[in-house]
């Protein structure tokens, strides 16, 4: 006797997603390969889902790159015992957060878009700004004051973290060596004379040597 068809398997709902394991996906997409690399389409494919169902947990990538700096300062951000003077104040909340964004240069691509922030991170503003007020400073130039800080910062990681990641890809001499390789001592004197030492000159540190004098000039009198 024929043999009666098999049930057919009905169709479930696909997996439940999470906010946590959204952003926990994201967080490694960006790590790995960049903000750029960070799409809606990638991140359902991450997580076995579909962009449709991302948008019941982030209305775009916008909000997901907030959700991605909040969780990243929720983790990373510690408020540092903070000196008296109020110039100290600004230097220790300034080179806390340059050593957190410094371990995640990603971050800083996000936050150079200047419109998007952590709100986890307004505290350490907070502190450079009524730092600088405290200082002498008009709440506006104060704002100016912390905007030239962050300039800074954000610079200063950006540089150094592309430096490294065209070093890591390419071990043959950069442009920049093989230009100071043949400088003309007649022409540019002074750079042909540290033109040995400039590679490892501009390798060094010199964060809190920049930020002081910067902090400095915004306080001197005008």
């Amino acid at each position: 006797m024929p043999q009666p068809p098999a049930p057919r398997k009905a169709l479930g709902r696909p997996p439940r997603i999470s906010r946590e394991e959204i952003i926990e996906t994201a967080r490694r997409i960006v790590t790995d390969g960049g903000v750029d690399r960070l799409t809606m389409r990638r991140l359902a494919s991450e997580v076995g889902s579909t962009p449709m169902a991302l948008y019941h947990h982030v209305r775009d990538k916008e909000e997901l790159l907030v959700l991605l700096l909040d969780d990243y300062a929720a983790r990373t951000l510690r408020r540092p015992e903070l000196p008296a003077h109020p110039r100290e104040r600004v230097l220790v909340a300034a080179t806390a957060v340059h050593e957190a964004l410094a371990a995640c240069p990603w971050i800083v691509e996000v936050l150079t878009a200047d419109d998007l922030m952590s709100t986890s991170a307004l505290w350490f503003v907070e502190q450079i700004v009524d730092g600088l007020v405290a200082c002498g400073l008009s709440p506006d130039r104060a704002v100016h004051g912390y905007r030239a800080i962050w300039y800074y910062t954000a610079g200063e990681i950006v540089v150094r973290a592309t430096a490294a990641r065209r070093r890591a890809d390419d071990d043959r001499p950069t442009y920049r060596e093989q230009v100071f390789a043949d400088l003309d001592p007649r022409e540019v004197p002074r750079l042909a004379q540290v033109a040995e030492r400039w590679a490892p000159l501009t390798a060094e540190d010199t964060y809190l040597d920049g930020l002081r004098a910067l902090v400095d000039g915004l306080l001197a009198p005008r």
